[in-house]
């Protein structure tokens, strides 16, 4: 699954997104674009327990193009 995340904007929020989403997944496997704002999710958890726990971190996921 890939999601945009207009608000992540440096190291320390690639880390917090990385952070949440192996709150619910610990064996995820997370794959950071940062200058695209770009996360692809490899995982067995269903998309919107991922998306739940980004925003509860403070970022705004959106299915990505």
């Amino acid at each position: 699954m890939q999601f945009q995340i207009d608000n992540m904007t440096c190291g320390g929020c690639a880390r917090s997104v990385t952070k949440a989403i192996h709150s619910v997944d610990p064996q995820a496997k997370v794959d950071i674009d940062l200058p695209q704002k770009r996360v692809t999710v490899e995982s067995g958890v269903d998309r919107s327990a991922v998306a739940s726990v980004l925003e509860d971190a403070g970022f705004s996921p959106r299915p990505a193009a």
